[in-house]
């Protein structure tokens, strides 16, 4: 059954309060079970290498399938949602990304780690974490915005929280039995989705788009119907196919509006070279640490710095950038926090000391949280919001393919490359 099915069929119920609450909860650990995740495979990294006997650059491509399989399967997720609903989305992820990490733990090699913990599980936490950002907009209306903010607070969370775990795990067990743990920790976003039951709205508030529109191949159609064509005709099928195909296009990835849309085609190849280098810290910055003399847990500790300053700056930021004042001038505060993710590399540049790793933590996870807090609502600026959708999935495919290829484009060099490339892509 899906959402919409759900919406249209019962009494109406209270948004914005009772149940509306615990929905919220659910957002927010599921928000640190999948978007937080990917933050801790830097703990890994060294001990995969020396177990596959892999470089830095086919290691890296472990993180980077599933980070890029993570933002890239937004329509893939939307059709599910339109089909199935919110919270079969969300269970049906949490089941991909627990047999994802069981799986991975039982991988004799680095290639069945790309599919196992890379693609199942980047799929997985897809669809648990696209779904549950998706729900919030039924259950809230008034409180949206507030809602956002504090349901981000769990990817903070889970930077905070993932590392520390990892480290401890990783010393008492090891790592395939970590990810068998893992598995079963990644299982807790069925819970979630349970808790997301389909909401029923009152018929009134049900958008205008509901009804159904008349497709724009069908009078085509109709016309040579008229003219006494068959509608078995190879031709007026091929026709009739080629139609749906630009229409599904048009629907999930919206080429029309990047096309004509300048501001959204600037935003967009900006935002997608920036995340070539965005995700570099949470993979190099503890092999960096640990290879400058830091010890481990206090290596896996700098994720969790960045992490729990993320907490509270986090939710500030999207509120404060919610204010009237900054209405039409948030791609401003966007580029700032941009220009300081970049700027902050200087600062390892200088000297690699726990000391100073921890003033570089400081001051990117007040770049990172204006980067999180504002991608998402300056598109919601230049992009009209009834073909937000369609402009979302083509623009988390764009970045997808930038981060898929940022952590491989290190090559051999690893984390000593990731410093200059994260300059260049950071404030470009």
């Amino acid at each position: 059954m899906s959402q919409g099915e759900a919406a249209g069929r019962g009494a109406a119920k209270p948004q914005d309060q009772g149940w509306a609450w615990m929905v919220l909860l659910a957002a927010v650990v599921l928000q640190g079970l999948t978007l937080g995740f990917p933050c801790c495979i830097g703990v890994f990294f060294t001990d995969l290498q020396h177990e596959f006997q892999a470089s830095y650059s086919e290691t890296s491509w472990f993180p980077s399938i599933m980070v890029a399989v993570l933002h890239g399967g937004g329509p893939l997720c939307s059709i599910l949602v339109k089909r199935f609903g919110c919270r079969f989305a969300v269970m049906l992820g949490g089941l991909l990304s627990g047999l994802g990490m069981v799986s991975s733990s039982f991988c004799k090699s680095i290639s069945q780690l790309y599919l196992t913990a890379g693609l199942i599980t980047g799929l997985g936490s897809c669809f648990s974490f696209q779904a549950g950002v998706t729900v919030l907009g039924y259950y809230f209306v008034r409180w949206r915005t507030l809602a956002n903010a504090v349901a981000s607070t769990g990817v903070s969370l889970g930077f905070t929280l993932w590392p520390l775990l990892s480290q401890y795990l990783l010393d008492e067990m090891g790592w395939r039995n970590t990810f068998l743990i893992f598995g079963g920790v990644l299982l807790n976003c069925c819970v979630c989705g349970a808790i997301m039951r389909p909401i029923q709205l009152a018929s009134g508030s049900l958008p205008q788009s509901a009804k159904p529109k008349e497709q724009p191949g069908s009078r085509a159609e109709e016309a040579q119907l008229s003219n006494g064509a068959s509608p078995h005709h190879p031709t007026l099928q091929q026709h009739t196919k080629r139609t749906k195909c630009f229409q599904m296009l048009q629907k999930y990835l919206a080429f029309d509006i990047f096309c004509q849309n300048k501001g959204y085609q600037i935003y967009t190849i900006g935002v997608t070279w920036m995340m070539m280098g965005f995700a570099l810290p949470h993979v190099y910055l503890v092999p960096y640490a640990t290879h400058n003399g830091v010890e481990e847990r206090k290596a896996a500790l700098l994720i969790s710095i960045i992490g729990f300053i993320n907490i509270f700056i986090r939710p500030f930021t999207g509120l404060l950038s919610g204010h009237r004042v900054f209405t039409g001038r948030r791609i401003y505060l966007f580029s700032l926090a941009v220009l300081l993710c970049g700027l902050s590399n200087f600062i390892c540049v200088i000297s690699a000391e726990f000391s100073v790793l921890i003033l570089y933590c400081i001051i990117l996870s007040i770049a990172m949280s204006g980067v999180g807090a504002l991608t998402f609502q300056v598109l919601m600026d230049v992009v009209e919001m009834d073909r937000f959708s369609s402009a979302l999935g083509l623009f988390t495919i764009l970045e997808s393919i930038t981060l898929l290829i940022g952590l491989p484009l290190t090559g051999e060099r690893g984390y000593e490359s990731w410093l200059g490339e994260r300059w260049w892509f950071g404030n470009w």
